[in-house]
């Protein structure tokens, strides 16, 4: 593509005024383009910490509107007065308040947003924003996008920041709780955590649910899908004697190959208190099986999200290796609430610890599963 946009036949004084415009815009775009090396060498914890986040997330047709609420902390080493610079992508800002109060000394560019250039933050404040997203036209599928009829998200590895600014990080662990609004020919409304709410809005013909993870999470492991959407459900009884209410969703078409996805769930969980002691620790565990999930599977925190290719199997069109393989993702995948989830990357260049030991947990629960030789 270099050669047939940059080797020309005459000198570039002697081009066509089209040929030098083509020039200079495809070198415009791969400057533009060109990524910026990061080295793990310069790690430095953030300047800035969130330690709670508030959602609302109110879905449209042709628009989402995101209000968030970051409960922030200066990290002790950072000197009075730092800026604080979040992360933001194909947002559209309407509004920036600090303490309940709007400012107006702030930037925005293509890729942040920065407080506190010019006047001093406090050593703790609330800082709220609200923007505007198009998940129709994110054709990206990062972040919040809609896949056929149904609205899901996809923030590893930085996606939040394509719903919301944010300290989009890793090692930026918080609590949140999340409020989300749409239609009601969109009956399924989901996030992370334990919901503690729903109902009706005051504007006619619309719902929401609210929802809450008590423990801290980085954002990559933010989720939410709303949509028309079948399911079968269980419940799972812990060691420690706690109910816990079971989910798989899919598309209407697919709700009979479910079965197998639930009970490899259940294996799973029993598993890991067998062999490990790690007790699932909220109240719900969602599975949502999407066709046009645009990964093959995602850990998201109680509220994982599958392509169907590794969720669905019935006899009549499965073979016993579509059955191994999805009974050994969906265990992948929960396994992660320990090893990812609640014990997560301080930066990417840990993927490896988090994805390495959470193979090799599923290596071991398909082998006891099924044969050890084979694995």
């Amino acid at each position: 593509r270099t050669l047939r946009f940059t080797s020309f036949s005459q000198p570039a004084s002697l081009q066509s005024p089209h040929k030098q415009a083509r020039r200079k815009q495809f070198t415009a775009v791969m400057s533009e383009a060109k990524p910026t090396e990061k080295f793990r060498k310069d790690y430095t914890p953030p300047p800035y910490w969130v330690k709670n986040i508030d959602l609302d997330v109110r879905i449209f047709d042709g628009k989402t509107i995101v209000v968030s609420k970051l409960t922030v902390k200066r990290d002790p080493a950072t000197k009075e007065g730092a800026p604080m610079v979040l992360d933001g992508e194909d947002l559209t800002l309407k509004r920036v308040c600090i303490d309940g109060k709007d400012i107006s000394e702030y930037t925005a560019d293509k890729a942040n947003l920065t407080i506190g250039a010019k006047s001093a933050l406090p050593a703790s404040f609330l800082l709220e924003t609200e923007v505007e997203i198009v998940p129709e036209k994110n054709t990206q599928l990062s972040g919040l996008y809609k896949s056929g009829s149904i609205y899901c998200t996809q923030c590893e590895a930085e996606g939040f920041r394509r719903i919301t600014y944010h300290l989009d990080r890793p090692d930026v662990m918080a609590k949140y709780r999340v409020r989300v609004e749409a239609k009601k020919s969109w009956p399924v409304l989901l996030s992370n955590g334990n919901m503690l709410d729903s109902g009706d809005t005051k504007e006619e013909g619309r719902h929401y649910a609210v929802f809450e993870d008590p423990f801290p999470k980085p954002s990559y492991l933010f989720a939410v899908v709303v949509g028309d959407l079948g399911k079968i459900s269980d419940e799972f009884k812990t060691m420690s004697g706690r109910e816990v209410k079971l989910n798989v969703f899919s598309e209407h078409e697919n709700v009979d190959a479910l079965d197998h996805a639930m009970a490899s769930l259940k294996k799973s969980m029993k598993w890991d208190e067998e062999r490990w002691g790690r007790e699932y620790d909220l109240d719900v565990y969602h599975i949502v099986a999407v066709n046009d999930f645009n990964m093959g599977a995602m850990e998201n925190k109680g509220l994982n999200v599958f392509n169907t290719a590794l969720t669905l199997a019935k006899p009549e069109t499965a073979t016993d290796m579509n059955y191994m393989r999805i009974e050994g993702v969906i265990g992948h995948e929960y396994f992660h609430n320990w090893t990812g989830n609640r014990v997560t990357c301080r930066d990417w260049f840990q993927l490896t610890l988090k994805e390495g030991l959470t193979v090799f947990r599923d290596q071991e629960f398909s082998a006891d599963m099924w044969s050890h030789a084979v694995k």
